[in-house]
């Protein structure tokens, strides 16, 4: 039985700028290359570090990002069920968070992934209050 993680958008940063927690990433993704462990992401995600990249940089490199990104043993969660959209929508109106954030949790509650993040600042709220399993990268 392989473990199953959803990286949000904190995780993938830190991993891309070889930040605190980078190291983590990179064992999740050797895992997986592996096979002894599967990694997906919401696309909403995917935007959030997509459209950071281009505001700050600019497109080519936002493109340049992406790719990356698309090269690695990643699966992109590109439609949201029913179930994540009720869940996401239930920890978005119950704690403060951004709504991909609130997608990632709703995503990875459902599924029953574990949530691979950095984002105290948001989710250790949830942590506290929901039965859903978080892997902090620092």
């Amino acid at each position: 039985m392989i473990d199953h993680y959803l990286l949000d958008a904190s995780a993938l940063i830190a991993y891309l700028n070889d930040e605190v927690g980078a190291d983590v990433v990179d064992d999740l993704l050797t895992q997986s290359y592996d096979e002894k462990a599967s990694i997906s992401m919401s696309i909403v995600n995917l935007l959030e570090i997509y459209y950071g990249v281009f505001r700050d940089i600019g497109q080519n490199k936002a493109e340049e990002v992406l790719n990356e990104i698309l090269s690695l043993p990643i699966e992109v969660i590109s439609e949201l069920s029913f179930d994540a959209l009720r869940e996401a929508g239930r920890l978005k109106a119950n704690y403060k968070m951004s709504l991909a954030d609130s997608v990632a949790l709703g995503v990875a509650s459902v599924s029953r992934f574990s949530i691979a993040t950095a984002d105290h600042h948001e989710m250790d709220v949830v942590e506290q209050n929901e039965p859903i399993k978080f892997l902090w990268i620092r």
